[in-house]
């Protein structure tokens, strides 16, 4: 029954919205004829908000959209493939890329309903709440107008009014952007659960919105796109500025350069590596009936073939393997080698052993058992007790070479976590190794997610690079049994990879990185000893 409400309601919008668009274009159609001034070439008097002054602005009042005007794209639906994706499933995913022809036909508003129906109906509050936090800055910081911000960061109260869930972008707009309001449309939630449909008020209407926060009083700036709708609110303010098809053009002028973000963005989570429109998620789709063949290959290629030839055969698969600075430290009579690597996946230890074309024990702090199972090399699990961990590495050493990640957890961005210096007290035999790696289709790490797929993730990309860089054994004066503390040696060594790479160092930690984004402090307890 409620399938077959669904097809009467759907029928009934496609009659009602034709006739709607039709009585709304000779509504503009009036509107232009009573009012003379807004008429121009383009459809608008107000100047482009790349004409809109900076200076003075330290006490202003600025209100804007976010969608088209603080966003270069000029569809909400890769924000919405998002959720989909990373909060509810891949079928939700693609019923939604199935249906974006569809929202096409009906129209800005009736294809704005169905796509909230098809990504929120049965949706998880919590799941929301999660991809809001970890996934969604990250994409809204890349494609953010840098023209636009500019003059959102000169102002003093800044209000955003959009037609889109205030759910999706509050969190992004408050936390990054210090944005004071924020209106957009409300969606049911019933249980912890969203219905898809919407509160009773609907979709926000910007002017009507812009009257009950504002009431008769006049904001100082107005932005918003080439449209009606932006240019009833917008016309209420003492100035007012458009965003144009040229100022959302991807060139230097508009693209938000990373040294510029508003915050630093160290995490994020999800799988996609990619902003998801709907041509590249039908190449998403289209590439993994063959990608997961591949991915499935190259693991077990990597687990039964001897180095030097899985090197060779995966090549031929498209994975590639930088290598630099390869030099074979002498170890030792009484013990072996300690390589000190960045971590930028669960698979950094297996591809230092390949280069060097012997196995390496790795030491773990929170792994998969199933990992475990399928690691072609030997992987040891840590308890964070200092003491008996330190007991155990120093024992491991004795055996042969051993692979440690000091930052404890992976970061997928050009930063490096603040290494734990326990490693330092270990030995004197320490070889710096930065480990990179290059992905376009999935990120092969997750907070929140099953951690026994990363390595099938990231074996799925059609073309993964890991980059392998060994910086030289450090000289034994800059080691502890030189005089040195083990902090220093430890923040040298951080610095030494970061320099190498050119990452940032930072004093972030693991319990930082699941406490933003998964909310807790991981699967481990975590120990703030250094």
């Amino acid at each position: 029954m409620v399938f077959l409400k669904q097809i009467d309601w759907v029928l009934y919008q496609l009659l009602a919205n034709t006739f709607y668009r039709a009585a709304r274009k000779v509504c503009n159609y009036d509107v232009l004829f009573r009012n003379p001034s807004l008429r121009t070439h383009k459809g608008t008097i107000y100047p482009s908000v790349s004409k809109c002054p900076l200076e003075c602005r330290a006490t202003k009042t600025l209100v804007c959209d976010i969608h088209g005007t603080l966003l270069r794209s000029p569809s909400f639906f890769p924000y919405f493939m998002l959720v989909a994706f990373e909060g509810g499933s891949i079928f939700r995913a693609f019923l939604l890329l199935l249906a974006s022809p569809l929202m096409w036909v009906l129209g800005n508003e009736i294809g704005l309903r169905v796509m909230i129906f098809l990504t929120f109906s049965g949706l998880r509050s919590k799941d929301m709440e999660g991809v809001g936090r970890a996934v969604l800055p990250k994409f809204f910081l890349e494609d953010l107008n840098l023209k636009v911000y500019e003059v959102l960061a000169s102002s003093e109260r800044r209000v955003v009014l959009t037609s889109v869930p205030r759910l999706m972008v509050e969190g992004f707009l408050k936390e990054y952007l210090k944005v004071d309001d924020v209106l957009g449309t409300e969606l049911q939630v019933v249980g912890g659960f969203f219905t898809g449909f919407l509160t009773a008020s609907g979709l926000l209407v910007k002017h009507k919105a812009f009257k009950e926060i504002f009431g008769e009083s006049r904001p100082d700036v107005g932005i918003g796109g080439c449209n009606l709708q932006d240019h009833l609110f917008i016309s209420l303010c003492k100035e007012a500025y458009v965003v144009n098809k040229d100022d959302r053009k991807t060139s230097a002028s508009t693209v938000m350069p990373r040294e510029k973000y508003p915050k630093p963005l160290v995490f994020h989570d999800g799988r996609l590596a990619f902003l998801p429109t709907p041509m590249a998620t039908l190449s998403m789709f289209l590439w993994l009936p063959l990608g997961i063949p591949i991915a499935i290959f190259r693991l077990l290629v990597g687990i039964f073939l001897p180095y030097n030839i899985a090197i060779l055969v995966v090549s031929w698969t498209g994975l590639h393997i930088r290598v630099k600075g390869w030099a074979p430290p002498k170890p030792s009579q009484r013990k072996g080698v300690l390589y000190v690597c960045t971590h930028r996946t669960l698979l950094d230890p297996i591809f230092l052993s390949t280069v060097l074309q012997k196995p390496a024990t790795a030491v773990t702090y929170s792994l998969s058992k199933m990992s475990e199972v399928i690691a072609p090399i030997r992987t040891v699990r840590l308890t964070r007790d200092r003491d008996q961990d330190g007991e155990t590495m120093q024992r491991l050493l004795n055996e042969g070479d051993l692979v440690v990640c000091p930052e404890g957890t992976t970061c997928r961005e050009p930063y490096l976590l603040r290494f734990s210096s326990l490693f330092a007290e270990l030995t004197d035999e320490i070889v710096p190794v930065a480990m990179d790696t290059h992905v376009t289709m999935f990120y092969g790490t997750t907070a929140s997610g099953l951690k026994c797929l990363d390595p099938i993730f990231f074996l799925m990309n059609p073309f993964p690079a890991y980059g392998v860089g060994f910086l030289g054994k450090v000289p034994r004066e800059l080691t502890c049994a030189g005089g040195r503390t083990s902090c220093d040696v430890a923040n040298h060594i951080q610095r030494q990879l970061a320099d190498a790479l050119g990452f940032e160092c930072t004093t972030l930690t693991r319990r930082d990185k699941y406490m933003m984004l998964a909310g807790n402090e991981g699967v481990v307890h975590h120990n703030n000893n250094r």
